[in-house]
């Protein structure tokens, strides 16, 4: 039924590239458009000096997620990619020398919480008790195509009974008694476009490795698992398109029909995904389309995440002290949240994500030396409307500074490359929506069956794939959603 029918997708995000391996493994033939030189979206990777700085995601939870994709045609992505497990998860560090790691084994786990804070063992276990309860709860909103309103109000007791409308913080503060450790286990819905005061506890729930088959990294780097998606779909028989933007998508009546790149080449196909940034696909992509504006003007009014501030440095000598996935708090983690994301200033004191990736896998660095990424969550540019070619210097400095004074006290002399990414790179190189890393902003009126549709419900054979889509964002939920709309395209297509 198939049979002489073609698909686009537009944008090689890890949706995008998901999206395409199911519909080509299906037997649908499946164009793949993508506007920058390599796959993978925001999984884009650096080559200076020697090193290999990689963009991220830097954490891979679930990976049989990944395997499923190449077991659909009876491939093995051990053959493609070779994932290395990291342990600890991720260390988080205060001013006060204070320290606490987050393992994926149980038994690590418990030992640690034992020398951390022995009073909150019980509550941990129940916290993460009761995320399992919410997760079966949540799972027809997650798991294949979307429920109608009826299944959101049918499911409604179970959601009041567990209190899903309260936010990632008030659900830790009913469960842990010490305030770091509750920071420290919401702390990562920061690196899912969320503030944990404000971020649901049912769409941006605790990614703990414990509870998803523990933490991976990819060798060569996350940009090793978006290429060999993208050799994969090929391998498949899909075609891809690099480094040419669509520009244009043509509609004729309630149909998408036509999909136009800049390089002047177009294509006719029966149905249409985009994996591009919501507000740049309606209001650039589908501009001469009368849903297509109004769609965006509408968009742009809802309430978007947070930005992040990066600095990619390299550095003389090896460090396994320092672990792969460490968190810097500052002294003043509370005023840091209030002052960025209530009042969208830079707070003098923010936390720092520092990855390590050289730890696992030495190969991203020259022999003897270290790659770093640091990471700052900020305001996106619509609430902190700044200069960041001008501010960008002065933030780089900062955040060295923090990261020499607290960890590598000689880091300025090892110092061999540095160069920073901000919120204004967000918006040139993917066209984001205030230059917001992560889209919409998981709040309890954004989230599961409130984020946008997976299918246009005017343009009937245009649907929608990635972080700000339903389910949501982080991997595991993009690459469920991504099947999700892979099951309704191959559905309508088949009728």
């Amino acid at each position: 039924m198939l049979d002489g029918k073609r698909a686009c997708v537009i944008g090689a995000g890890f949706g995008g590239l998901a999206l395409a391996i199911r519909l080509q493994a299906a037997g649908l033939a499946t164009t793949l458009i993508e506007a920058r030189d390599k796959p993978g979206g925001r999984a884009y990777y650096w080559l200076r000096d020697g090193f290999t700085f990689d963009a991220g995601p830097t954490m891979i939870l679930q990976p049989d997620a990944f395997r499923a994709l190449w077991e659909l045609t009876g491939h093995d992505l051990a053959a493609d990619v070779e994932l290395l497990p990291v342990s600890p998860s991720l260390r988080f560090n205060w001013p006060d020398g204070t320290q606490f790691d987050l393992w994926s084994e149980e038994a690590a786990m418990r030992r640690e919480l034992a020398r951390f804070d022995p009073a909150d063992i019980a509550g941990y276990d129940a916290l993460i008790a009761h995320f399992a309860t919410l997760g079966r709860v949540a799972r027809p909103f997650t798991e294949g195509p979307e429920r109608r309103l009826s299944s959101v109000v049918a499911a409604a007791p179970a959601l009041t009974k567990h209190r899903a409308w309260q936010s990632l913080d008030q659900t830790a503060a009913r469960f842990l008694r010490n305030p770091k450790l509750r920071q420290a286990l919401t702390f990562p819905a920061l690196l899912r476009g969320g503030n944990p005061r404000t971020a649901n506890a049912l769409c941006a729930a605790l990614q703990l490795p414990e509870a998803h088959g523990g933490m991976w990294w990819p060798r060569g780097g996350t940009n090793r698992l978006a290429a060999a998606m993208l050799r994969h779909f090929e391998r498949l028989g899909g075609e891809a398109r690099m480094h040419d933007p669509v520009v244009a998508v043509d509609v004729e009546g309630s149909r998408a029909t036509e999909v136009e790149t800049r390089s002047g080449w177009r294509g006719r196909f029966d149905a249409i995904s985009s994996n591009a940034d919501l507000v740049h696909t309606y209001g650039d992509l589908l501009r001469m389309a009368p849903r297509g504006p109004r769609l965006a003007r509408r968009l742009a009014g809802k309430r978007f995440g947070h930005s992040l501030f990066v600095v990619h440095f390299g550095i003389e000598g090896g460090w396994p002290g320092i672990p792969h996935h460490m968190v810097l708090f500052g002294s003043r983690y509370e005023s840091f949240l209030e002052g960025a994301f209530n009042h969208g200033v830079l707070p003098a004191d923010f936390p720092i994500y520092l990855h390590h990736p050289t730890v696992t896998d030495p190969s991203l660095a020259p022999e003897g030396m270290s790659t770093f990424q640091a990471v700052v969550p900020v305001a996106n540019r619509g609430r902190l409307p700044v200069d960041w070619e001008q501010l960008g210097p002065t933030v780089e400095q900062r955040v060295l500074a923090e990261i020499e004074r607290r960890l590598i006290p000689d880091l300025t002399d090892r110092l061999v490359t540095c160069f920073h990414y901000t919120p204004r790179d967000f918006t040139l190189d993917f066209n984001a929506h205030l230059g917001a890393a992560f889209g919409l902003e998981p709040v309890a009126s954004q989230c599961g069956p409130f984020r946008p549709r997976m299918r246009d419900e005017v343009i009937v054979n245009f649907y929608r794939v990635g972080a700000t889509i339903r389910p949501g964002g982080g991997l595991p939920e993009v690459l469920a959603g991504a099947g999700a709309v892979a099951e309704m395209m191959l559905e309508d297509l088949s009728r």
